[in-house]
């Protein structure tokens, strides 16, 4: 009988070919929808916007951004999780659904490792900043005035699980240091704290505190990137004093579960391909952001090592949600 099975597997497989072929060579044949698990407005929404103008010129369709709020972000993830695996419904989205809350939440209504990754469209580091009143001008300097006052340092970050909330826990534990969270519901009103000095210290992304920085209403001691920005080469990086230490917020385009890689490689190209225009650079540039364009097996491994370095973080400093 599996003799049987196999055989007729076989040739049903040798009869669908064609017509598999010939979909994903037509591909796309209606307008692609985006769907942004956020509000309309931030960085997650605008960057889906910019590549999707492109992917509209490429493919000859309408590309469509459709926000769905709520729910942690869950509602317009399982949106996409159960999506035809066609490549016309995709997923733009942040760390937080896809390798953070799988080590917040018990159980998703989703599995954020069985997406078909098409590229990270671009990240945006993570700058520590410090209201000018404390007392430090450098990490090292930060690290012993905390040892010096235990508890004495508070620090915002947006809600429970944050990235930057991830990443001040992070240099905590690898500093052996202790400093008080103090919760925001965004980073808006967490950075207007940190300016009035009611909150001593956070991560924020360097687009958003730039300009606090250079007016002087913030002090900034490292960037959370891999190398120094070559715009800002006395910026040191935080890992020159923890190696290692490194924070980004960026922004994946996925497509749902078992999308067939024909598809996937399609949508990367043509991606990959609005990430290099000048145009779409300058855009993405004046928003703080450096372009992305990894390859989708480049993008799967990324995101399993992000899972990894925050999976860990949220365990040993014990991070619940909210």
């Amino acid at each position: 009988m599996s003799h049987a099975v196999r055989a007729w597997s076989l040739l049903l497989l040798a009869w669908l070919a064609p017509a598999l072929a010939l979909a994903q060579a037509d591909f796309p044949s209606r307008p692609i929808k985006i769907i942004v698990p956020l509000a309309p407005g931030g960085t997650a929404d605008i960057l889906p916007r910019i590549i999707g103008e492109k992917l509209s010129m490429r493919f000859g369709q309408p590309v469509v951004i459709e926000n769905r709020a709520g729910g942690g972000q869950h509602i317009g993830t399982e949106a996409v999780a159960r999506a035809e695996p066609d490549g016309h419904t995709l997923l733009a989205s942040a760390a937080g659904p896809l390798v953070i809350n799988p080590s917040l939440y018990p159980s998703l209504g989703y599995d954020p490792a069985a997406f078909a990754p098409v590229t990270i469209m671009a990240s945006l580091p993570y700058v520590l900043v410090v209201n000018p009143r404390v007392p430090v001008s450098s990490v090292a300097e930060l690290i012993a005035y905390a040892k010096a006052n235990p508890d004495k340092l508070n620090y915002a970050a947006p809600g429970g699980g944050s990235q930057t909330q991830l990443a001040v826990e992070w240099l905590k534990i690898l500093s052996a240091t202790k400093m008080t969270y103090v919760p925001y519901k965004g980073s808006a009103p967490a950075v207007a704290d940190l300016v009035a000095g009611h909150v001593d210290l956070m991560f924020d992304n360097f687009g958003n505190s730039l300009q606090h920085i250079r007016a002087g209403r913030l002090r900034a001691l490292a960037i959370a990137n891999e190398q120094r920005l070559a715009e800002f080469p006395d910026l040191p990086i935080m890992a020159e004093t923890y190696p290692g230490f490194v924070a980004t917020s960026w922004f994946a385009l996925l497509a749902p579960p078992k999308t067939p890689a024909a598809i996937v490689d399609r949508l990367w190209q043509a991606a990959a391909e609005a990430l290099r225009m000048p145009d779409v650079e300058a855009r993405l540039r004046g928003i703080g952001a450096a372009p992305g364009g990894s390859t989708p097996a480049a993008t799967a491994a990324f995101l399993r090592q992000e899972t990894e370095r925050w999976g860990k973080v949220i365990a040993q400093a014990n991070i619940k949600p909210e």
